[in-house]
């Protein structure tokens, strides 16, 4: 079923995740990265712009034609709702109020979901953290790709269908790979959610909802932004499983291409992460990095070492500490 030339399994290793190693010694090194772990407090008014540029486009979406309303999805409201799950991205971190304020970060989390249609913010979080915690780890990072993904989608066709389904394989594959119970923030977030779908089709019709989950779908799928889900960690260069993007677009993904930086120091948020490669250079620019997202897709689907398989594995025990 394989592209002969393709891969045909995952890269495996025997070592830990090389984050955590750096972060210490960076850390000793260069202390004043410690004062860049703080809040970023533009953070809740950028969110709240975000979800009311979404609302006011909902207004106009009512009044426009079935091929401009997915034609404006793509190319307005996918940039946005992306750019929010970016930001759901970073509040997971609790990078809007701080650590100290947990409650007030989950809550802006489920505000800036509103615009996406589905909930997915509080079960975000509960995956995320091991996405970091285990980076490539068997079983626990649901950011790797399935093996029936890999044997599956090998051709450039199929590798293109694959993209074009991200938003359905990150949401299902937690529930294949590592299910978790249910927790009462998921239950509130679709709650939520389903409150604001609900009055935004009884107020303006179907068109906004619509719209709405057009812009998730279609931005989330195969979108020039969407690049960066295959630049942050899939094996480009055989040694290397985390590589950053210093292009134009991080101004509307809160920085989410300085991924090497935020996996080095998951607690500085995204606004704050050029800084630290500033102030440590030589821990950075040396790596492989990406400088297009578009060329990343391009590559992804006409390369034949690359594929859901191109992706670094470890076994990882489980820390002590609950999560």
């Amino acid at each position: 079923m394989g592209n002969s030339a393709g891969r045909t399994d995952f890269e495996w290793v025997y070592t830990d995740q090389p984050h955590t190693q750096r972060r210490k010694e960076m850390l000793a090194k260069y202390p004043a990265i410690k004062a860049l772990m703080r809040p970023d407090p533009r953070l809740k008014w950028t969110v709240l712009a975000l979800v009311l540029a979404q609302l006011l486009s909902c207004r106009l979406a009512r009044e426009l034609p079935w091929r401009w309303l997915l034609f404006w999805a793509y190319a307005f409201g996918g940039c946005v709702n992306h750019s929010l799950t970016l930001a759901i991205h970073d509040i997971s971190h609790n990078a809007a109020f701080g650590s100290g304020r947990a409650a007030h970060n989950r809550w802006l989390a489920v505000f800036a979901n509103l615009p996406v249609g589905l909930p997915f913010a509080a079960s975000f979080k509960k995956y995320h953290v091991d996405h970091h915690r285990y980076l490539g780890g068997d079983g626990l990072d649901v950011d790797v790709p399935t093996r029936l993904e890999g044997r599956l989608f090998c051709t450039p066709a199929r590798k293109l269908l694959w993209l074009a389904l991200q938003p359905f394989f990150y949401s299902l594959r937690p529930l294949c790979v590592h299910p978790k119970a249910l927790t009462r923030m998921e239950v509130l977030n679709a709650l939520v959610q389903l409150a604001a779908d609900a009055a935004l089709f009884a107020l303006w019709g179907l068109k906004p909802v619509v719209y709405l989950l057009a812009s998730s779908l279609l931005g989330l799928g195969l979108h020039p932004i969407s690049g960066h889900f295959v630049a942050e960690h899939y094996m480009f260069l055989k040694g290397h499983e985390t590589y950053s993007y210093y292009g134009p677009l991080n101004w509307i993904t809160f920085n989410v291409g300085y991924h090497v930086e935020h996996h080095d120091f998951p607690s500085i948020p995204g606004c704050n992460l050029p800084q630290v490669r500033k102030i440590a250079p030589e821990y950075y620019d040396h790596l492989p990095q990406h400088h297009s997202w578009v060329k990343v897709l391009w590559d992804f689907v006409f390369e034949d070492s690359l594929g859901p398989y191109a992706r670094v594995k470890r076994v990882c025990k489980l820390a002590e500490d609950g999560l």
